[in-house]
């Protein structure tokens, strides 16, 4: 919970002055009791004291005189809401170094096996698009209510090419950014994410991630990526022509993934399992299905102010025919 003005806050300093108030006022009544009476016969005009009653009233009054005073600065209460038009577009990394089989059976399977239940636990009202990248980006599936359509199209086998990275996000971010449309002032477009899963740094393309993060930013599409992979990555490619099998080293390579997340305000994660890259697509999507928001709740707390005073009231006037 917040405040929208919590400068006023500092009107709660009247609490502690109502209760040096109420201590002042009860001596003040202790004394012109005793001027009026016989110290002598008060034990046969009062049966009992009024011990703990006494402070009942009073502890009412002060609960509902500070509701009232921090309803002043308006508090907002935080909800968790669904997200309503949202999209959100899928960007794999299908170049030759996803067919490494440190996570697996090989990391584009397990990337695979993720995207698959995170289509499934998506909610249906969710446009959903597929692009693939290797040197160049293609667009599988346009946004789409048809999850299953996504489904299909996820892709099962590498290309013999390189990552480019940046043009992957850049086309994944401009096609977010074309299914909800432009915001205008006072209605932001709707909320439009792209995941992107890759397992290393670009090594072909055209653009380069500077241009990436600045369109990204310019359009207001985060970027959320997982770096897919281990250190001791290998695969192994056949010569054309030959029976020899070549060698390479294709270890995970996460500085440009994290750069890009961060530069979009998007989340990085780091996944080195098939069941990390799982539990990765899990949190990211219940992270788009719901959105934080800010609701006033002042009215709330004035009733809440109201009912403890009222309440105080009643108990002081039934117990001892007076107010305060």
């Amino acid at each position: 919970m917040s405040f929208a003005h919590p400068v006023l806050l500092v009107a709660l300093l009247i609490v502690p002055a109502a209760v040096a108030g109420w201590i002042w006022l009860e001596r003040r009544r202790a004394e012109r009791a005793a001027a009026w009476s016989s110290p002598a016969l008060l034990s046969n005009m009062l049966t009992a004291r009024p011990g703990w009653r006494r402070l009942v009233p009073l502890v009412l009054f002060l609960v509902g005189l500070t509701l009232l005073l921090a309803g002043f600065a308006r508090p907002e209460a935080t909800l968790t809401v669904p997200r309503e038009g949202a999209t959100v577009v899928l960007a794999v990394d299908v170049s030759g170094s996803m067919g490494a089989k440190d996570v697996k059976p090989t990391r584009l399977s397990a990337a695979d096996a993720a995207l698959t239940q995170f289509l499934k636990d998506l909610p249906s009202k969710y446009r959903v698009s597929l692009v693939t990248f290797s040197s160049r980006p293609t667009v599988k599936v346009p946004p789409t209510y048809d999850h299953k359509l996504v489904l299909q199209a996820l892709p099962t086998k590498t290309e013999l090419e390189g990552s480019g990275l940046a043009d992957g996000a850049a086309t994944a971010v401009l096609v977010a950014s074309k299914a909800v449309g432009k915001s205008k002032p006072g209605a932001p477009h709707p909320p439009a994410a792209v995941l992107l899963v890759s397992d290393g740094e670009q090594n072909s393309g055209r653009l380069r991630p500077a241009d990436a993060i600045a369109q990204a930013r310019k359009l207001d599409v985060p970027v959320s990526t997982i770096a897919l992979g281990t250190p001791d990555g290998i695969v192994y490619q056949k010569l054309p022509g030959s029976k020899y099998v070549e060698q390479h080293a294709v270890p995970a390579a996460p500085a440009q993934l994290r750069a890009l997340a961060q530069g979009t305000n998007g989340r990085f994660f780091k996944a080195g399992t098939a069941a990390a890259v799982k539990q990765v697509y899990k949190d990211l999507g219940s992270r788009l299905a719901h959105q934080h928001k800010k609701r006033e709740i002042t009215q709330w707390w004035a009733l809440g102010a109201l009912g403890f005073i009222l309440g105080g009231a009643v108990l002081s006037g039934i117990w001892f025919r007076r107010l305060v």
